[in-house]
C-alpha cells in the first residue's frame, strides 16, 4: 500500500473536520481552481479557516479579485449556511480581520484562536501561528520584504510548471523543495515548530493545529501533537479529521475538475 488514494467523480467526501490555512485570496500566486475543486468535492461538520485566508499585503499593492476567488468566498458562505461549522482564526495577511474576533458573521464565527474536540476526545489548539513568528514579531518590515521575494519565487514556480505541463510532467512546487534544502529554512521551521509546541503544552492541550509557514506536517513531539495545514499556493493541502477522530493531510493534485486527491502516507502518530 503506498498510501495514495485516487478518488474520481465520486460524491462529495464526508468528513467529520476539515482544517485549511493560507488561500491567500487576492494573489495571484492563489492556485484557486484546486481549492474549489476541492470545497465542492468535500463536506464536513466543521471547517476550519485557519489564517491567511485573504492577503490584505497583496491587496494593498495590487488590487486583484478575480471570478474564482469571490466563488471560494460563495462556497465558504454556502457550507456555513447550510450547517457546516466555520471558525475563522485569522493571520497576519488578513490581521483587519482580528478586530472583528469574538464575533460572528454570516455563520462564521471568528476567533483570535479555538479549541477543537476530536471525535476521539483530543483538545487541540487551532490558530494561523504568526504569533511565534519571531520575525514578524520582532521586524515587520523584513516580513513584508520576504513576503515580496516569496511572490517572486512563486512566479518562477508557476513558470517552471507550465513548462512541465507541457512535457506532460506532474505539478512540482519549486519553493516547497527550497524549503526542504536550504539549512536556514529547516532551522526557521524547526523553531516555529518548537515555540507552537511549548505554548500548547503550557495550556495543557493534546495538539495543536496551525498554518503560516506553508508546510504540511503531522507530527509528535514528545506527547504533544503538531499539525500544520499547508497552504494553498504551493502544496494545495488540507488537514482532515475522520469519523473516528483520526487526522490525515490530504494533497489536492493533478487536474481540477477531476476529484483527484493524494491522501499523503503522513496520518496520526502513535503515541510512545
Amino acid at each position: 500500500m503506498n498510501g495514495v488514494t485516487k478518488l474520481q467523480a465520486k460524491p462529495a467526501k464526508k468528513y467529520r473536520a476539515i482544517f485549511i490555512s493560507d488561500l491567500h485570496l487576492g494573489f495571484r500566486g492563489c492556485q484557486a481552481d484546486k481549492l474549489l475543486d476541492f470545497l465542492r468535492s468535500t463536506e464536513s461538520e466543521f471547517l476550519y479557516l485557519a489564517g491567511d485566508i485573504f492577503d490584505g499585503w497583496e491587496m494593498k499593492k495590487r488590487p486583484y479579485w478575480p471570478p474564482q476567488h469571490q466563488e471560494v468566498v460563495k462556497l465558504i458562505l454556502h457550507k456555513a449556511a447550510n450547517g457546516t461549522r466555520v471558525i475563522y482564526t485569522p493571520g497576519n495577511h488578513d490581521e483587519c480581520a482580528r478586530d472583528f474576533c469574538g464575533h460572528s458573521f454570516d455563520n462564521i464565527l471568528v476567533r483570535d484562536t479555538a479549541i477543537h474536540t476530536t471525535a476521539d476526545d483530543k483538545k487541540l489548539l487551532v490558530l494561523h501561528g504568526d504569533q511565534f513568528d519571531t520575525v514578524i514579531q520582532v521586524s515587520p518590515i523584513l516580513a513584508h520584504i520576504g513576503s515580496t521575494m516569496y511572490g517572486k519565487l512563486l512566479l518562477l514556480n508557476r513558470l517552471v510548471n507550465a513548462t512541465r505541463k507541457l512535457m506532460g510532467k506532474p505539478y512540482w512546487s519549486l519553493a516547497a523543495h527550497l524549503k526542504n534544502k536550504v539549512k536556514n529554512v529547516v532551522s526557521y521551521i524547526g523553531r516555529f515548530e518548537e515555540a507552537v509546541i511549548n505554548s500548547t503544552r503550557s495550556q495543557q492541550l493534546d495538539g495543536v493545529v496551525c498554518g503560516h509557514i506553508h508546510h504540511a506536517e503531522i507530527t509528535r513531539f514528545g506527547d504533544t501533537l503538531y499539525c500544520n495545514t499547508g497552504d494553498w499556493v504551493e502544496s494545495c493541502t488540507a488537514l482532515i479529521e475522520k469519523p473516528d477522530g483520526e487526522l490525515e493531510i490530504l494533497r489536492w493534485v493533478d487536474e481540477p475538475q477531476g476529484h483527484s486527491t493524494q491522501s499523503d502516507p503522513r496520518t496520526l502518530p502513535k503515541a510512545a
